[in-house]
């Protein structure tokens, strides 16, 4: 079976966006990238919402800019090998996006359904980094195995909370600091067990 996994990066008050919906406030810093690609490496599904989609053509260019870092340049080719479901209710597949042949778009109504479908086949793990808005009601719903929470070391004060929705039990399974980093991964079974 496969795990649906959700990564965020937040401040230590809460937020995973600054005013303004300014993504570049957060404490990002090399360890955020190796957790990424860790969790890439075993991913088949990328799941997210139509407002952090851009069909691939960010990662599509970092992946062939030799100036880039090697890390980003992996994350990148992962990227285009895999599976990418959308969630929206209005965005189409455009037969011009770099990853128009490996990208699915599915309604908001159809989300739940469509993950516990995809979870009950082999193949690698689904998993979303950002995309609050897609994947807070999919919490609640009971679809997310885990949910890995990046704090940094900031306080934004204002911007756009983590989690909006109604209470949701977790269990710890593990925390500590990302080697060679100022995160800490907070990483939780999300599954109601």
């Amino acid at each position: 079976m496969r795990r649906f996994i959700v990564s965020m990066i937040t401040t230590v008050d809460g937020y995973h966006e600054g005013p303004g919906r300014d993504v570049m406030a957060m404490p990002f810093d090399d360890g955020f990238s190796r957790a990424n690609v860790e969790l890439l490496r075993g991913t088949g599904t990328i799941l997210q919402g139509s407002a952090t989609w851009d069909g691939g053509a960010h990662w599509t260019g970092v992946a062939a800019d030799d100036s880039q870092p090697a890390i980003e340049r992996e994350i990148g080719r992962i990227n285009a090998e895999v599976e990418h479901l959308i969630v929206s209710d209005s965005l189409r597949v455009d037969p011009t996006w770099p990853w128009a042949s490996r990208t699915r778009i599915i309604r908001r109504a159809e989300a739940v359904d469509e993950l516990r479908r995809m979870k009950a086949q082999e193949g690698g793990d689904i998993l979303t980094f950002g995309s609050a808005i897609t994947w807070n009601p999919l919490l609640e719903a009971g679809v997310v195995d885990e949910l890995h929470v990046l704090i940094g070391p900031a306080l934004l004060g204002d911007g756009t909370k983590v989690f909006s929705g109604s209470r949701t039990p977790l269990r710890l399974l593990d925390a500590g600091v990302l080697p060679g980093s100022q995160l800490v991964r907070l990483r939780y079974d999300a599954s109601g067990a």
